[in-house]
């Protein structure tokens, strides 16, 4: 009886541990599916929450700087304001699409054998600052041109983003063969249609010596428009009666810029010196910069406080006093706060008075100019339009 009494008591503290040790098993079971609940949960709640990426124009230029192209690089500087001019009217589903510009050059000598004489001058950009400084620090030199090769090299390099609504255009301008180099443009033209992205020739030469080079074909197997210029014509400006006032504007408008970061002071410095390169080509292009300045798609906002205080996220009492101008070092985020409220007012009243002349400018220019001389800038425009069309995109 003993042996049987101390046995059951033996096996009611066994059963009793188990289900203790159940209890507590089951206990952090349930806490760990609570924790992993939350964390899906809020892994939605985070995806349902990241900002959707606006639809996006992207613009991948890839010049030729060999010997002969002097032309072709002038043109691209003289004409970069009015081609963003012209993508900043865009519209898709309504809304204003970003802008972004990248720029590779080849054919160079100075530039590595090993790399195919190609260098990225700059990758995908919005700032359109920057993107004029590096076109004004291009020189000729050379060289072997290869197309297949700077367009493979674009397509792999380049962030051409996974929105279906983008449009992802490539446009190669150069001389020589496009059959030249170790990288058939087939290649390259099959790699851009699996990526999506439209490859655009632009031929400086005779139209005829263009398609026996095969820049037709390199344009056409992804259904791009093959394009000539004359890269040696020079450019006519057509000066209008609303310039000089545009241009003085310009210096007004120049004066609401805020500079903050520790970039800001320096990056206010560039914006001055690609007002003086446009000033050395023609004070006409000076006229379209401040255009451009004046069009939402020229925006600082990771040196100018105007433009940085619309941006979500943004705030007062995160700044770096210290990189202020010397003015506002000694102001409170109130102050601040303020006096730049105060300046995108008057930006936004002379960037009107801009547009409203630059409609009064075109008008007039449209009038006066009796040219069908095709450069740069208008090929350009004329394929960016009628690409654009194909994705809902118009003007």
């Amino acid at each position: 009886m003993k042996y049987l009494k101390k046995n059951h008591n033996l096996s009611t503290f066994v059963t009793k541990h188990n289900n203790l040790n159940r209890n507590v098993v089951n206990k952090f079971i349930g806490k760990i599916l609570m924790i992993i609940l939350s964390l899906s949960t809020f892994m939605v709640f985070a995806e349902n929450k990241h900002p959707v990426k606006k639809n996006t124009i992207k613009v991948a230029l890839l010049l030729d700087t060999s010997n002969s192209m002097d032309g072709l690089i002038n043109q691209a500087k003289t004409q970069l304001w009015e081609i963003v001019n012209e993508l900043s009217y865009a519209k898709c589903d309504n809304e204003n699409p970003d802008l972004e510009i990248a720029l590779y050059e080849y054919g160079n000598d100075n530039l590595s054998s090993k790399e195919g004489y190609i260098r990225q001058v700059i990758g995908f950009s919005s700032d359109l600052d920057e993107i004029s400084e590096k076109l004004f620090a291009l020189k000729t030199n050379g060289g072997n041109e290869f197309c297949g090769e700077v367009i493979l090299t674009s397509l792999k390099q380049l962030d051409w983003g996974e929105n279906k609504n983008n449009l992802k255009l490539l446009f190669i301008a150069g001389n020589e063969p496009f059959t030249q180099g170790k990288i058939n443009y087939k290649d390259a033209a099959t790699q851009a249609n699996e990526q999506g992205v439209t490859i655009n020739t632009i031929f400086c030469g005779n139209y005829k010596n263009g398609i026996s080079g095969k820049w037709q074909d390199g344009a056409r197997l992804t259904n791009g428009e093959y394009m000539t210029i004359d890269h040696n014509e020079q450019i006519i400006h057509i000066v209008s009666p609303y310039d000089d006032i545009i241009i003085k504007l310009n210096t007004q408008l120049n004066d609401t810029y805020i500079y903050y970061g520790s970039r800001g002071r320096s990056k206010m410095r560039l914006q001055a010196a690609q007002d003086s390169n446009a000033a050395e080509l023609d004070e006409v292009v000076v006229v379209k910069r401040a255009v451009s300045k004046s069009s939402r798609v020229y925006k600082n906002t990771t040196w100018d406080l105007v433009d940085a205080e619309k941006e979500e996220g943004f705030s007062y009492s995160k700044l770096d006093k210290k990189t202020l101008p010397e003015a506002l070092q000694g102001k409170s985020s109130a102050e601040i706060k303020k006096y730049v409220s105060e300046q995108g007012k008057k930006r936004i009243e002379i960037q009107e008075k801009i547009n409203d002349l630059n409609a009064k400018r075109n008008k007039y220019v449209a009038e006066k100019n009796k040219d069908n001389s095709k450069g740069l800038e208008r090929v350009m425009v004329e394929a960016i339009k009628k690409q654009a069309k194909k994705k809902n995109y118009e003007w």
